[in-house]
């Protein structure tokens, strides 16, 4: 096994959006209770797009569909960590009010973009905030951008 290669974390965030407002999840990261997008790691066997929506549902109780990629966003968070975070545009489909939120999580909530801002002191990393500033600017890039030869289906919009 090589010891000189490097591994980032790979992740998805999601951009859900309804009604002029921002789907966020309230949770908890290194003591403190912050915002972010529903986001987490890719399970192995797992598309990103599958990863978007799983964790979407698992952290919200929203069920999504994906249309289109936001980016791909790149954060060295501490001297060894990197993440990969690649970001989706979602639009809710229908919500599971009963459905139980992932360890950590405390709430999922909808804020306006102005209320959003008067938060950013609570975004759990820089990363959330841009993709916020990017989705608002118009960037969008179509599913197939995205080749994934386990799961090519997944590139299709």
């Amino acid at each position: 096994m090589r010891t000189d290669v490097w591994k980032p974390n790979s992740t998805v965030a999601t951009i859900v959006v309804k009604d002029n407002r921002f789907l966020l999840v309230e949770e908890w990261s290194q003591g403190r209770l912050v915002y972010n997008q529903p986001a987490g790691h890719i399970e192995k066997g797992e598309s990103l797009i599958e990863a978007a929506i799983r964790e979407t549902l698992e952290e919200t109780g929203w069920t999504v569909r994906v249309t289109g990629l936001l980016g791909l966003y790149i954060n060295q968070a501490f001297e060894h960590t990197t993440y990969h975070r690649h970001a989706f545009i979602a639009e809710p489909v229908s919500h599971d009010p009963d459905l139980p939120l992932d360890r950590g999580i405390e709430d999922a909530i909808w804020l306006s973009w102005e209320e959003l801002i008067q938060q950013k002191d609570r975004m759990r990393s820089e990363a959330v905030l841009k993709c916020f500033e990017d989705y608002r600017a118009g960037k969008h890039y179509p599913l197939d951008f995205i080749y994934d030869f386990n799961h090519p289906e997944n590139g299709e919009a």
